[in-house]
């Protein structure tokens, strides 16, 4: 389904596909609303371990209003207030919470939760597990040390063939959730066609939102002569917006953090634009894209809308707690 968005601009000889859906997914806001809340209920400063989401705009808005991020928890003060970001922790790094007495704040996203759960529950079956991802990325690191000694890391279909398991190794595999859906699905083929006994898990690890992102852009980008990814460069989904625009059959494909970014030799020759933006990239930056096109003779945008997101996850339980205990107070 098409919907006609409108810029108060008059019509022109270009025109802009938008992507719909895009930017930030039910986690994402989760995440950025719980900095907000611990902020107010708080006070400055509120402890960040990670960026909050991959999203130097956003973290740079919390951190100008009190947001302090921290690559290690020994940054933090003893007894202060951390949060911990969307991609999720080990439980190592918990526990160093707890011996440093900080209050923690878990804000991972629900769905990398699941993957955590998953990770441990085969673990404790004895299942050896090939986890798809990128290796340093937070979000593996924290599957991975839910239960590290049963964990083997494929980062992509070639991968699949140097992987040697003795006979009757029970296999299973997980995958970060951020991934491309295509690129995944082919490892796990591969994987499948050389160890037929692998288990999947009860249900896909790549989020809705990361999904729906990228069947937004597939359609978008087949009729694209370029697709903007507003996004940052640690974004996982952006940078995987950008390969599945090309491979879709956009003529070029970029990605940006902002219009700052945008090099106007990119325009030359070209009629149609698809605009998208990764799962933790707040609005108003697609709509500064959105201007930048409609000056240069690009604005009739029309919002190709893909898929109906209506998904809301709970702030954290312990910001809950203490938002009811002070409401009473």
């Amino acid at each position: 389904m098409s919907t006609q968005v409108e810029l108060g601009m008059p019509a022109t000889s270009g025109q802009v596909l938008l992507a719909d859906p895009r930017g930030y997914c039910a986690g994402v806001d989760r995440a950025v609303i719980t900095v907000e809340k611990a902020l107010d209920l708080y006070g400055a400063p509120v402890y960040v371990r990670k960026q909050i989401v991959h999203n130097k705009h956003v973290v740079n808005d919390l951190a100008a209003r009190g947001a302090i991020f921290v690559e290690e928890l020994d940054e933090v003060p003893v007894g202060a207030t951390v949060v911990f970001s969307a991609h999720g922790v080990s439980p190592a790094v918990h526990a160093e919470a707890a011996e440093r007495s900080l209050k923690t704040i878990d804000a991972t996203c629900p769905l990398v939760t699941k993957v955590h759960h998953e990770a441990r529950r085969f673990a404790q079956e004895d299942y050896r597990i090939l986890l798809i991802g990128h290796a340093g990325h937070e979000e593996v690191e924290g599957t991975a040390g839910e239960a590290p000694e049963h964990i083997t890391l494929v980062e992509r279909p070639s991968d699949v063939d140097a992987l040697e398991f003795p006979e009757g190794t029970r296999l299973s595999w997980l995958s970060q959730t951020t991934l491309s859906v295509d690129e995944t699905m082919e490892t796990v083929r591969r994987l499948r066609e050389k160890f037929p006994q692998l288990e999947d898990p009860p249900s896909d690890d790549i989020c809705y939102a990361t999904q729906n992102r990228q069947v937004a852009v597939k359609e978008i980008a087949k009729d694209a002569d370029l697709v903007i990814v507003v996004g940052s460069a640690n974004s996982s989904n952006s940078v995987r917006l950008v390969e599945v625009a090309l491979e879709a059959g956009a003529k070029a494909s970029y990605r940006i953090d902002d219009i700052s970014e945008i090099d106007e030799a990119w325009l030359d020759g070209v009629k149609t634009v698809g605009v998208t933006s990764g799962a933790s990239v707040p609005d108003d930056l697609v709509q500064d894209v959105l201007g930048y096109l409609g000056e240069r003779g690009i604005g009739d945008a029309r919002a190709i809308r893909t898929a109906d997101e209506t998904l809301i996850f709970a702030l954290p339980p312990e910001l809950r707690r203490d938002i009811k205990a002070a409401s009473k107070a």
